[in-house]
């Protein structure tokens, strides 16, 4: 893992010291706050009051040169709900890294090495059990996935690439996530996997100040190329003014290691929104 580390730093030095032409970096950092809440008072018909509240921030680093070029996005998001005398819940919960180095040799593909890692911020928990048992932690269980193939960057909000990946789930307490079900002596706390990773972005003015951000992931391993984890992440954003917006993001997962059936999150939300860079 050191070695990866390794030479993706020294993949960035060389970007930025065999350009002809001056380094390009565009910068971005955007936080959101988006709240929801149902207040009652002596209401005859009924109900609840209704708190929740989420925080997301969206970082980003990008570099063009003549022939190197580099994408770097960060994604923190978190967030609580409560309802009547209950305490706080958990509803929003996740880290999600992604580096990328591309080379362009002068085709319509260029090829490109990635870094991409995946965990929650906290602990998470399973509300259906009246109990609500510790289900997950901070890189328990963590991703991280190297791939090296080929990628398409065509102008106009669009981009999709595959390569060769290899993943590598780490756990602590919750070894469900990386285990092994073909070896019964033991329980593997960690797990690695070859296959392929594709991954497409897609970022579309809708209309004038509606905005739709979609990103696709799927994985298959060498040894079951018949499954594929996908992982389907789309926020439609309405401007509503300069600092508030309204965001309907819709996340889709599907992971045969953790459970059989497709999960599913969906938000509505009124958020305010600020862009630091």
């Amino acid at each position: 893992m050191k070695q990866l580390f390794t030479i993706f730093i020294l993949s960035t030095i060389m970007m930025t010291g065999q350009d002809s032409i001056p380094p390009s970096w565009n910068y971005s950092a955007v936080t959101s706050l988006n709240i929801n809440q149902v207040s009652l008072t002596n209401w005859a018909q009924g109900g609840d009051n209704t708190f929740a509240w989420t925080v997301i921030g969206n970082f980003g680093a990008e570099y063009k040169g003549s022939q190197w070029s580099s994408r770097n996005s960060l994604k923190l998001a978190f967030g609580r709900t409560k309802q009547g005398e209950s305490d706080f819940r958990t509803n929003d919960n996740e880290f999600y890294l992604e580096n990328l180095i591309a080379y362009n040799v002068g085709w319509k593909i260029d090829p490109f090495f990635s870094n991409t890692v995946r965990t929650s911020l906290t602990d998470g928990f399973d509300y259906k059990n009246p109990l609500a048992p510790r289900i997950a932690g901070f890189f328990d269980p963590g991703y991280i996935t190297q791939s090296l193939g080929f990628a398409y960057n065509p102008n106009g909000g669009f981009d999709t690439r595959l390569g060769v990946a290899f993943q590598e789930v780490f756990t602590n307490k919750f070894r469900n996530y990386s285990d092994d079900p073909l070896t019964t002596d033991k329980t593997e706390a960690f797990r690695f996997d070859t296959g392929l990773e594709s991954v497409t972005n897609a970022k579309y003015n809708l209309d004038e100040n509606l905005l739709l951000d979609s990103k696709l992931r799927l994985f298959t391993r060498f040894k079951s190329l018949d499954v594929w984890d996908i992982r389907w992440d789309n926020t439609i954003t309405a401007k509503v003014s300069k600092y508030i917006n309204v965001n309907l993001n819709v996340l889709l997962l599907y992971e045969k290691n953790i459970s059989p059936k497709t999960q599913l999150k969906q938000a509505l939300q009124l958020g305010i929104t600020y862009a630091f860079i």
